[in-house]
């Protein structure tokens, strides 16, 4: 059976946050969202458009546009592009004038299991993941042409995970048909479960 994302590392204490890209939680400071979201908005990962190791969509209709700039790897997102690493979390591109310092970016920290999504929190520049670090504060730093969107090469400060990892997790959506895990995928998870230790470790002293 599958489990969300968030149950499998609370079997072992291990929360953690892909730095900015997993379980963003907190409220925003920004303007009224012109996209309204609510956890109907998000269902299987596998099922959106899959652009290189990530996954798209639009919610004004202009998938094209964000599929365009996607697999381009570099230039302004439309709005209403839905971008989407892994289950658990999601950026919503909003109108312009949403929130300027975000890009118009809003971050979603979802919970999902096989009945669907729970939107957790959502917002922009004062969203915070579990370990209490800024969401924001690590996007930002993917250069201008990226839109603040964190690949391996734009500039955001590097990950100690493998794609092969993401994958793992992509596929292990309970939201989605069954699907037996392959053998690659469950040494993934399996080698996942130390680096995020790390990682929370490293959080938690640094905030001394």
């Amino acid at each position: 059976m599958k489990q969300s994302l968030r149950n499998i590392l609370a079997e072992t204490g291990k929360v953690s946050c892909f730095a900015a890209v997993l379980l963003c939680v907190g409220s925003a400071q920004a303007g009224e969202p012109k996209y309204k979201v609510d956890g109907s908005t998000f269902q299987c990962i596998t099922k959106m458009t899959s652009v290189k190791h990530f996954f798209v969509g639009n919610l004004a209709g202009n998938l094209k546009g964000t599929v365009a700039v996607a697999q381009a790897g570099s230039g302004e997102f439309p709005e209403g592009t839905v971008l989407q690493l892994i289950p658990n979390e999601a950026m919503v591109k909003q109108q312009k004038g949403f929130s300027p310092k975000t890009n118009d970016w809003e971050f979603f920290a979802l919970d999902t299991d096989k009945d669907g999504t729970k939107i957790v929190s959502h917002g922009a520049e004062e969203v915070n993941n579990f370990l209490g670090l800024n969401c924001f504060e690590c996007h930002q730093a993917a250069r201008a042409e990226f839109d603040l969107v964190c690949e391996q090469d734009h500039g955001c400060a590097p990950l100690p995970l493998t794609r092969a990892m993401f994958h793992a997790v992509q596929h292990t959506d309970p939201r989605c048909p069954p699907e037996q895990l392959s053998a690659e995928d469950a040494a993934a998870l399996k080698e996942l479960g130390p680096i995020l230790e790390q990682l929370k470790n490293e959080a938690a002293a640094n905030k001394k």
